[in-house]
């Protein structure tokens, strides 16, 4: 059971040091203006490695800017994105770190972008990012001093999310080391001349501490709405935070729990490959997302007595999507329709992670292709910067001869 924040998503600068005016815990430096801070981005696929990303910028600054790429933008430096731009700004919108979004922001981040939108400076991963031509999409803003970096989410990336997708096996969780999973990663995400550590495949590490930066533990309050939602939420999307927005507007002061269910659960309804991801890096998904209060990590499939009781849960809600029997064939929504506290929803969004996999292996070679030349871009940079650091080195060491 993880719990996260609600009602309040917009608490500026809480995990910068800043409060709410008038507070006595607040330095005289932080009342004095508001540190204003910008990331950009495509944003395509997002996962919890770029909400990690957003909730590190956040913790430099109080009011956070997201620029978002146009599709044109993507498709020229980059290659075609799986979303679209509309999906894509939904989708970071509804990062609870998020403050404000700018549509068609400039591929290219540079002084002109940060002081149209008064912000102290922007902040990156430490990876790399490249334009069509090989330059430093930073480049500008670093030579200014206004470039901050936060450390990139280990085991997670669009390239592994894609892998998974295209390697329709259910063990794809524990693949790393599978003859099959790295023939996969040779042809997708590997150059033939080398291997870049930024577009690579690696293994994700579930720690309490990251559990703990994402959820904010915030228990309901008196006259709080408790609403319970369940299942996988896997590859969380667009469909998902529809959804969960609808939820939200349920009631006038909603504080909604998730409960995912543990992987086997997954499998023995979705089968196939499902789930794309793990049980640890769902909850990561979920508790990024602004309308969820609270997750319950294995969360038992029928919504019984106990769990209603325990949560005191006034509202149970269901997509208009099909409800898969438990094992022993009932309803698993059958003890909150007896109660008269369950409502079905619709979105209006029928997106499905089916549909997400649809897209990604109807356009397989375009995506290989894709991470390929990016790849050898990134090659490139890493080539030219040993050999920089050799040519300093050597010239540090005719120095000091003479």
């Amino acid at each position: 059971m993880i719990k996260n924040g609600h009602h309040a998503t917009s608490d500026v600068g809480e995990e910068a040091g800043c409060c709410k005016p008038g507070s006595s815990v607040c330095s005289p430096e932080k009342r004095k203006r508001v540190v204003r801070v910008w990331c950009d981005g495509c944003y395509d696929m997002v996962h919890y490695g770029h909400s990690n990303q957003l909730r590190q910028a956040k913790a430099m600054g109080d009011y956070l800017i997201v620029g978002v790429h146009t599709d044109n933008e993507i498709s020229k430096h980059k290659g075609p994105p799986v979303f679209t731009q509309e999906e894509r700004y939904k989708m970071v919108r509804a990062i609870k770190w998020v403050d404000e979004i700018v549509e068609g922001a400039p591929y290219v981040t540079t002084l002109e972008t940060l002081d149209k939108y008064s912000c102290d400076f922007c902040v990156h991963g430490d990876d790399i990012t490249l334009t069509v031509d090989g330059k430093d999409t930073y480049d500008e803003v670093k030579r200014m001093d206004r470039y901050r970096e936060c450390k990139r989410t280990q085991g997670v990336s669009t390239t592994d999310l894609v892998g998974r997708m295209l390697l329709m096996t259910k063990a794809h969780h524990t693949n790393i080391d599978n003859p099959d999973y790295q023939q996969h990663t040779d042809n997708f995400g590997k150059d033939p001349k080398g291997h870049s550590p930024w577009t690579g495949v690696c293994q994700f590490l579930q720690t309490s501490q990251k559990i703990i930066q994402f959820a904010s533990g915030k228990e309901p309050l008196p006259g709080d709405t408790i609403i319970y939602v369940a299942g996988a939420f896997d590859l969380f999307h667009i469909g998902h935070v529809d959804f969960l927005e609808m939820v939200y507007k349920q009631a006038e002061k909603p504080y909604v729990i998730v409960g995912l269910h543990f992987d086997q659960e997954v499998n023995r309804y979705k089968g196939k490959n499902y789930p794309i991801m793990n049980i640890h890096e769902r909850t990561l998904s979920v508790l990024a997302c602004r309308y969820v209060s609270e997750v319950v990590i294995g969360a038992p499939y029928t919504v019984g007595k106990d769990l209603l009781d325990h949560f005191k849960v006034d509202l149970v809600c269901h997509g208009i999507t099909e409800v898969f029997p438990d094992k022993d064939g009932s309803d698993p929504y059958s003890e909150p329709k007896k109660r008269g506290i369950f409502r079905a929803i619709d979105s209006g969004n029928s997106l499905t992670t089916d549909d997400i996999v649809q897209r990604i292996i109807e356009n397989r070679l375009q995506f290989e292709a894709r991470n390929q030349k990016k790849e050898a871009k990134e090659m490139a940079v890493i080539e030219a910067m040993k050999k920089r650091e050799q040519q300093e080195q050597s010239e540090a060491e005719a120095q000091t001869a003479h």
